[in-house]
């Protein structure tokens, strides 16, 4: 039986180390280049080969995210990093840019690749299609749910998300950070967005909400969901968080560790109380099962961790708090004030008597210096448990078998094995003993002197007879199988080579087209240029003329298309209907290089609409033709699977943001972005006809039929 792999995450060697001592099967982490967690600590190339080397001691294996977009001159800097990885022996390399997959699967034919999250895969052809790029494994979009995971019949890996924070825009499609904030999340480095306050309005003013993080989730935990999960026979559950420490991704791994193994034992996995307590102590925003199970995924009172009830303030002055337990305090705790979104460390802990103490129980009271001016009897989380973090885990060990043959007038010899790896060494002649025969217990109690190695010893095998083994023969025997086996279990680095070159184009000719939302916009560019529609039956009526099709960005079924005009936004779209329909790409593909570009067009697109993240244009032209460019109008800035608040607006610091609302939610850019000098799309939105020719007029476009 192929048991279902625990993916833990690592942002450093200790947090990886406690990854594994806690039963990762595999851990993910990613180098200090092309991760989508740029402000994790993230792994130097040496720390890169000795993170390798240690997973494969105990078994582990290491994936490296290389999961960002890759801009055209950084294509080459990309391609020498992925022979690295190659080279130093990483199991497989998680990856978005569609291009950089293609490219290294040419030229790296042996670096196994799982498609990043940021992919946005949701469906069964974009599944096939990845499939047929030699792509081994897709981590789901957290989108989905557990029925439609069912229903999926690509023979794919599939990987989904388990535990951790997650996104509120379907992964890889926001551009919120990098439009707003300078930072782009398909580059690594959100700036967060979503974690910031924001006002909601409508056509007649603010509309009042309970709280103010519109965009803020809580937090993904299915540590009670775990059978169903494992019913569905998916290949691997992944927790997230590269940028927590040690302690808390210990201890999660711990967990779920115990729960999948729960469940191969015919046990029913369930999670105690103590290991929930424990859960929400070291991180929660709010626990929520997630779309995996439909559940609500929003808490908009607050981004930051709430922690555990600890109790209430029953008495407040300028020196003391007091606070009625109804958990257990310790020194060195982390608390917080929940009204006064206040916290501390308790650095002096008393009892009611006023006496220093290092812990008072639950249901007694407890006094802290009131060193954060509380002025009022609030209540009170635990946000940092000092025992939990603190908590001691055995290092993992390695069983491994021995046979040792020490007899007179021969070599004495070491064999040891893990089960798989066999490594035997021979030493010195013996001589037979003139006084003292060595015993098996002699022998044994030597053998077993495994404390500085990764072994224990499980089985041995001692043949001797009147022979006399010197004890420092022995243990130097016993170091240097211990040394080898190491060495075959951490595996070598090999040498690969490739040549990449690339060869510009000529004539590479850019035209005009338009993004519209109502009729009246239609009919002012029909007949100019190339007109995009979401509105089917307005496609129906106009199709005769240059009039495509917007396909929705999130697709679970597909109409029957054969001989339309379309433009895609997902992988599977443009699967499935290239074929037979002409179709354009657009930018939700993230082309932001001439590779990506190529792929898409190998597989039929006609043209090419590159990401607005795109700064350098002239360099992406250089190596791509039939390329639309976006020059003008409000891009999506995030597409959510739900959004429970009416209003049309939100609004933060002045900038009124756009709500599209639909069977799925979209929020538009704040502003219109504006490229002069460039020919491409005009995206508009509610602008009228004296807008519109204005529009016209900033990009020289004239009112001639064609």
């Amino acid at each position: 039986m192929i048991k279902t792999e625990l993916l833990s995450p690592a942002g450093d060697m200790n947090t990886l180390i406690s990854a594994i001592n806690n039963g990762a099967d595999a851990v993910y982490i990613g180098g200090k280049v092309f991760g989508a967690r740029a402000f994790a600590p993230n792994f130097s190339d040496d720390e890169l080969e000795k993170a390798v080397k240690y997973c494969h001691l105990y078994g582990v294996k290491l994936y490296v995210t290389a999961n960002t977009v890759v801009f055209e001159n950084e294509i080459d800097d990309f391609l020498a990093y992925m022979k690295f990885l190659c080279e130093i022996g990483v199991d497989a390399v998680i990856m978005q840019d569609l291009g950089m997959i293609n490219l290294v699967r040419g030229l790296l034919p042996d670096l196994e690749i799982h498609a990043s999250t940021q992919i946005n895969v949701h469906n069964d052809d974009g599944l096939e299609l990845l499939w047929k790029m030699g792509v081994k494994r897709a981590v789901l979009a957290r989108e989905m749910s557990l029925d439609e995971i069912k229903s999926l019949k690509c023979p794919i890996q599939k990987e989904v998300f388990i535990h951790g924070a997650l996104c509120v825009s379907y992964s890889g499609q926001c551009l919120f950070s990098s439009l707003n904030g300078g930072r782009s999340g398909n580059r690594g480095s959100c700036v967060g967005s979503c974690r910031l306050p924001y006002e909601l309005y409508d056509d007649n003013g603010r509309i009042e909400t309970d709280g103010d993080y519109l965009l803020s989730t809580k937090e993904l935990c299915t540590a009670e969901h775990i059978k169903e999960i494992l019913d569905v026979g998916i290949d691997s559950l992944k927790i997230e968080g590269r940028m927590k420490s040690p302690e808390y991704v210990g201890y999660v791994t711990k967990v779920y560790r115990r729960l999948i193994d729960d469940y191969y034992l015919g046990v029913y996995p369930r999670v105690t109380d103590e290991e929930m307590t424990n859960l929400y102590k070291l991180f929660n925003r709010k626990f929520t099962s997630g779309y995996l199970f439909g559940d609500d995924i929003y808490n908009i009172k607050t981004p930051n961790h709430l922690g555990y009830k600890l109790g209430k303030v029953i008495k407040v002055n300028d020196k003391k708090i007091y606070i009625k337990l109804s958990d257990d305090l310790y020194q060195e705790d982390g608390i917080r004030f929940c009204d006064s979104h206040k916290g501390m460390m308790v650095n002096r802990l008393y009892n009611e008597a006023g006496l220093l103490v290092n812990h008072v129980s639950k249901g007694e009271v407890a006094a802290v210096d009131n060193k954060i001016h509380l002025t009022v009897k609030d209540k009170v989380n635990k946000t940092i448990d000092h025992n939990l973090m603190s908590l001691n885990v055995n290092e993992k060990k390695i069983p491994i078998s021995c046979r040792l043959n020490g007899r007179a007038n021969d070599y004495l010899m070491l064999s040891i094995s893990d089960g798989v790896n066999t490594v035997s060494c021979q030493s010195i002649m013996l001589d037979k003993a003139k006084n003292k025969v060595t015993s098996k217990e002699e022998v044994y109690e030597k053998l077993n002197k495994l404390g500085s190695t990764p072994f224990y010893l499980s089985k041995c095998e001692i043949n001797l007879d009147e022979a006399f083994i010197p004890m420092k023969c022995l243990n130097d025997l016993r170091r240097k199988v211990c040394d080898e086996l190491i060495l075959k279990r951490s595996g070598a680095r090999h040498k690969v080579s490739f040549d990449y070159k690339k060869e510009p184009v000529l004539n590479n000719e850019l035209e005009y087209s338009v993004l519209i939302r109502n009729e009246e916009q239609l009919k002012l560019f029909l007949g100019l240029m190339r007109i995009y529609t979401e509105d089917y039956d307005l496609y129906k009526k106009y199709k005769d003329y240059n009039v495509y099709y917007k396909l929705p960005r999130i697709m679970h079924e597909f109409p029957c298309f054969k001989g339309e005009r379309l433009l895609v936004s997902e992988l599977g779209s443009l699967y499935r209907y290239c074929a037979n329909n002409e179709v354009i790409a657009d930018y939700p593909l993230n082309a932001v290089n001439s590779e990506t570009i190529k792929v898409l067009q190998g597989l039929g697109a006609k043209v090419v609409t590159l990401s607005p993240e795109v700064r350098m244009i002239d360099e992406v032209l250089k190596y791509a033709n039939n390329v639309e460019v976006i020059i003008y109008g409000k891009p999506d800035l995030m597409v959510l699977k739900k959004f429970r608040l009416d209003g049309n607006y939100l609004k933060r610091k002045n900038q009124y943001f756009p709500i599209i609302h639909g069977k799925y939610t979209t929020i538009l850019h704040h502003e219109n972005i504006c490229l002069n000098g460039f020919k491409g799309r005009i995206m508009l939105f509610d602008e009228d006809k004296k807008q519109i020719n204005e529009i016209k007029k900033m990009f020289d476009i004239k009112n001639t039929k064609v």
